[in-house]
């Protein structure tokens, strides 16, 4: 059954995934757009720390992970966002709904493997500078739309019961386009400039998990990644079109480099397998080069990512036949992030709390996740923007065995 739920699965979050609009900050005009993959719905309810090695839960923000999976793992998840765009005169509200993941992972003996497809990153803003009561008086549309996607592949591997390594590969694909409309009130004409940039790379990751008895039942969890620097190729082409003028300006396509700095994440707590945990996680990032040449600007630059974060999880009673609930996963967090965008020397920040839940599926080890994640990115000074956001989160995580050694009798 679960092959089926996969396949179509596939099908259909393969569409969906290159047509909608995972964002609404204006911030995505810069660069490759919003960040958008922060883990799964499990990792992200604890404000990112992944550093257990789960036997039915996907981690993907570390390969090795993968070589703790004990039944084939089937994941998809989506959230529902809200937001309040303000700066220092008035606000705007903002809404999304869209497709955060697909992942499959399989058990093979010490080897795991896992793949999938995520949206890495989302373009979706629309800006309106509306001054039609001035004769003579310039106004301007923007409107982007499209982001990255990636899909990978990759192993883990135990080297020990309480030791995993693991790698895989990532490939990057998407396309951006920026539209840009300006009229002059009193002139019958207006003048749109469509860019669209068509982006393509690959990048390395690599990490390793370890985990070792400390006090009882009491374990101690460490995890460390690396992400190798990598490039994303960009071929970009200019439209120049003129109200009731059939005929556009279409430029020679242009050719750019982007840089994406390597990622270092280390992670460490403690708790007691299957009844609580408390960790922190830690990512610093070489600031990026996302200069194109529609989108860059003397106001702004790229510095070092950097992230902290705290987390964790309980369960009452993991064993519990006679109370559902006490069985229920329960989790929370919070982060600070630099995200790695200085807008008129404003570092852009993203400050937030996480809380989630995790329902197990009665006679299986199949469960369904929720979460909410609140908090705010950016400013009011320095002319900027401050999003308050709100975003309700689902996942569904499906377990079985795929390889069962068949018996005759």
């Amino acid at each position: 059954m679960i092959k089926k739920i996969i396949i179509s699965a596939c099908l259909l979050i393969s569409f969906v995934s290159f047509a909608q609009q995972g964002t609404a900050s204006p911030y995505s005009f810069y660069g490759i757009g919003d960040a958008r993959f922060k883990g799964t719905l499990e990792n992200r309810s604890m404000a990112g720390v992944s550093i257990e090695q789960d036997s039915i839960h996907l981690n993907v923000d570390n390969p090795s992970s993968y070589a703790s999976l004990r039944q084939t793992t089937f994941t998809v998840g989506g959230s529902f966002g809200t937001s309040t765009l303000k700066n220092s005169d008035h606000s705007e509200k903002a809404q999304r709904a869209t497709f955060d993941y697909l992942l499959v992972g399989i058990p093979m003996g010490k080897l795991g493997a896992a793949f999938g497809l995520v949206p890495l990153t989302s373009v979706g803003y629309k800006i309106l500078n509306d001054n039609t009561d001035t004769e003579g008086a310039t106004n301007s549309q923007f409107q982007g739309k499209g982001g990255v996607n990636k899909v990978f592949i990759g192993l883990g591997y135990k080297i020990k019961p309480n030791w995993n390594i693991g790698a895989d590969m990532q490939y990057n694909f998407g396309s951006i386009t920026t539209t840009s409309l300006e009229a002059i009130t009193g002139v019958s004409n207006a003048t749109t400039e469509t860019n669209k940039s068509e982006l393509s790379g690959v990048n390395f990751n690599i990490g390793t998990m370890y985990q070792t008895k400390i006090y009882k039942k009491m374990m101690l969890f460490t995890s460390l990644n690396y992400t190798f620097a990598s490039t994303l190729n960009a071929d970009n082409t200019r439209v120049i079109s003129v109200t009731d003028d059939p005929d556009p300006i279409t430029s020679d396509p242009v050719s750019a480099k982007l840089k994406m700095g390597n990622k270092v994440t280390i992670g460490g707590g403690v708790g007691i397998p299957r009844k609580w945990l408390v960790g922190t996680t830690l990512a610093f990032q070489g600031a990026g080069q996302f200069q194109n040449y529609y989108n860059s600007s003397d106001d702004v630059r790229y510095e070092k990512y950097t992230k902290y974060a705290l987390g964790g999880y309980y369960i009452p009673n993991y064993t519990s036949f006679t109370n559902y609930f006490s069985r229920v996963t329960y989790r929370a967090g919070l982060k600070y992030e630099k995200i790695g965008l200085v807008i008129n020397n404003q570092s852009i920040n993203d400050v937030g709390m996480t809380l989630g839940a995790g329902f197990p599926i009665t006679g299986s080890f199949s469960n369904v996740n929720v979460g909410i994640e609140f908090g705010k990115r950016g400013t009011t000074s320095a002319g900027l923007i401050q999003e308050n956001y709100l975003n309700f989160s689902a996942s569904f995580s499906f377990n079985d065995k795929w390889f069962r050694q068949r018996k005759i009798e």
